[in-house]
């Protein structure tokens, strides 16, 4: 955005007059050089990634900008470095140039230096970010940023922002079916964001007419409402800069999303994996060259005597003088130590419980009248308003949750809309990944921004947003501990409640396999408060798995705890005292411990612990090592299936670790390996109850 007086090519404010024709486009020659420096720059940097490949020194994934840069430099210089959010693909370079990563933290990426400003050599060379800038570290998965940067000019919007969020990426982004329900949700909302599609005519190999109905991909969104379509030369530094200004000005002026369509060329393979020979024809590969923005902006300039050719020479030389001094800084800089590699799974807490374990089982044991008794789901729909009466920057959406007085198919998020407005608690449409995409975009506008989103209606249906929980679950140990997600999933999970194949599923252990991902699930309500509010108040991304079979059953009532009551992820909770044998379990399968220790006790004599985890992941090492070593009996207990769920990993710890402990081997118990079936004669056959609890106990008593 141009300043008035010309020599500052990075503007704060919109000229309407530079949207005139390009023959009335009137550059001032300040200006003119800036662009030319950044893109002779931008090239030189783009050449001199593939001679580091070729001397394998580093820069081991290079996808070029050449053919880019027209658009590149018009998009990085359109951007307010420290307000708008740019959120980058892999062939960025120009863009990450012009935008405010200097030439040396762009060669620091590249050989995945430890002071690589993305996220010290964590990420994927030619994936350039600055976070203290506003320029986002994006995921290598094609387009999953698009719901990111719809998700923070959501929070844009609501907080009366005047901010842009600007994704970028090819052609073949646009057929993933998640950038889909980008654009349709910023259309729906009206959000200020730019989605800038740069057309090179290739994914990979695969042409664009084998991936899209029009070989203009933005005319495919062309009926979406609210959206403006620009087209643009995206090898044409003029005609791409008047475009990429229209667009940030409606964009600004609250007139909703726009889409540009950047028609560019590639001039080089897609990758240095690639080879491009193998399905370009000589005579293509020269006529992009034809195109070169580099070339074709040199000589435009010269030309028209815009600048004097000694002062374009003079820039070409100072460029590479410039390149060398910040190679040689970004090669000496230090490579990242292997021990650092552990760092930043987690973001530290910034919330501890209050009671310790003595505390909190006095509490359990203590008696109260009927009044003060309350149900699991009573517990989760008390502790989110109370969390949200505490941090007034705290949302909640997904599908159902604020459709009048229903609060969700379960009735969790009852009385939320009424007390806390459409602004914070508002409905999502039936799209999974969008959901938790755009909770990804929206924390990152404010740091005490807390999102709770229901990721869907049964933890059945959260298969398709797997792929940005995989995202989210990474970024901050991606970004070196620069950016954490705020994020609480809600789901209901697992069965018992006649639900059949889509409406009885355990996922926790298909979760428990993503690193970054903190896992609870609670058993009695006191706990389903107190592991909800700990996890409202710790940053990163926490599962709270909520099972539904509990939501209103009284074996899950327990006394209402005060509004300080907390319980810490990753400890455990001992239900019941026992000498013979120890049951490991969470969630339902808790209570059917409970029940099958009760009667062994009564039946056989036999004296049963029962260890809850409550948390999964972290879940407590000390507690199951204190009921090891004091049964020497262990029996690990899931409602999931029995293959591959977390009980497995249960087993596997005690085997290893408490191995010289144990009297008898691990005993594992789940439902069958059979989905669930929907006549309640299937379900009880293939769920496991109390009475396999039973007989599996008994028999590892007796072993």
């Amino acid at each position: 955005m141009a300043n008035p007086d010309g020599h500052d090519a990075r503007p704060d404010a919109i000229d309407a007059n530079l949207f005139a024709d390009l023959t009335n486009l009137d550059v001032h020659p300040n200006t003119l050089r800036t662009w030319y420096q950044l893109m002779h720059l931008g090239r030189l940097l783009d050449e001199k990634a593939a001679r580091y490949l070729k001397l394998s020194k580093g820069w081991s994934y290079h996808a070029p900008c050449a053919g880019h840069e027209g658009i590149q430099l018009a998009m990085g210089i359109t951007f307010r470095r420290g307000k708008d959010f740019l959120f980058p693909y892999y062939r960025d370079l120009m863009t990450a140039l012009a935008a405010g990563i200097t030439a040396e933290e762009i060669i620091l990426n590249g050989l995945s230096k430890d002071t690589d400003v993305a996220g010290g050599g964590r990420h994927m060379s030619n994936h350039f970010a600055k976070p203290s800038i506003r320029i986002q570290n994006v995921s290598s998965c094609t387009g999953n940023h698009a719901p990111h940067a719809v998700g923070v000019a959501r929070a844009i919007k609501r907080y009366g922002g005047d901010e842009i969020a600007i994704y970028s990426s090819g052609e073949s982004a646009t057929s993933e079916g998640y950038f889909y329900e980008a654009v349709s949700g910023a259309c729906r909302e009206k959000l200020p964001v730019l989605f800038v599609i740069q057309n090179n005519g290739y994914g990979i190999s695969v042409p664009v007419h084998e991936q899209s109905p029009s070989t203009n991909v933005a005319d495919n969104f062309r009926g979406f409402k609210n959206l403006l379509v620009l087209n643009c030369d995206g090898t044409n530094i003029f005609d791409s800069w008047r475009t990429m200004q229209e667009a940030a000005h409606h964009a600004i002026s609250g007139n909703g999303p726009v889409m540009i369509h950047a028609e560019c060329v590639r001039i080089g393979a897609h990758s240095n994996s690639d080879r491009q020979e193998l399905y370009r024809t000589p005579e293509e590969l020269e006529e992009a060259h034809q195109r070169d923005p580099l070339e074709r902006f040199r000589t435009y300039i010269l030309q028209h005597a815009m600048l004097p050719a000694e002062d374009v020479a003079r820039i070409e030389e100072e460029n590479k003088i410039a390149l060398d001094a910040a190679a040689e800084r970004a090669e000496a800089a230090p490579d990242p130590a292997p021990e650092s590699a552990l760092q930043f799974v987690f973001p530290d807490d910034t919330h501890t419980c209050p009671l310790d374990n003595g505390q909190l089982d006095r509490l359990a044991s203590q008696t109260t009248d009927a009044a003060t008794v309350f149900t699991l789901r009573e517990a989760v729909n008390e502790t989110l308003k109370e969390e949200f009466r505490r941090n007034p920057n705290t949302f909640l959406w997904g599908q159902d949750v604020a459709s009048k007085d229903k609060g969700g198919i379960f009735n969790v998020t009852k009385g939320m809309l009424p007390e806390f407005g459409n602004d914070r608690i508002f409905n999502a449409p039936i799209a999974e990944d969008f959901i938790l995409g755009t909770a990804n975009g929206f924390s990152r506008y404010r740091d005490d921004i807390w999102v709770v989103v229901e990721g869907a209606e049964f933890a059945d249906y959260f298969w398709p947003a797997m792929e940005q929980l995989v995202e989210t679950t990474h970024e901050y140990w991606r970004t070196k501990g620069q950016f954490a997600p705020n994020i609480v999933v809600r789901l209901a999970s697992g069965g018992y409640i006649q639900g059949g194949l889509y409406h009885s599923q355990s996922i926790e252990g298909s979760l428990a396999a993503i690193p970054g991902l903190r896992i609870v699930m609670p058993s009695f309500a006191d706990d389903a408060t107190g592991l909800l509010r700990c996890a409202m108040r710790t940053r990163g991304i926490t599962m709270y798995l909520e099972p539904k079979h509990l939501y209103n059953h009284a074996m899950a009532k327990s006394p209402r705890p005060g509004p300080s009551w907390c319980v810490p992820l990753g400890r455990a909770r001992t239900r019941r005292e026992g000498s013979d044998v120890s049951i490991v379990t969470y969630g339902t399968t808790v209570h059917f411990a409970l029940q099958a220790a009760e009667r062994l006790q009564k039946e056989e004599n036999i004296s049963v612990e029962v260890v809850d985890l409550r948390s999964i992941v972290p879940y407590d090492k000390e507690a199951i090592a204190r009921t090891v070593t004091k049964t020497g009996k262990v029996l690990v207990l899931q409602e999931a299936n029995r293959t591959g769920g977390f009980g497995g990993e249960i087993a596997a710890h005690i085997s290893e670790a408490l191995f010289e402990h144990l009297d008898a081997p691990v005993f594992r118990l789940g439902s069958k390996d059979i989905p669930v079936g929907f006549a309640k004669n299937l379900e009880k056959e293939i769920l496991v109850n109390a009475d396999d609890v039973y007989r599996t106990t008994l028999q590892l008593a007796r072993y």
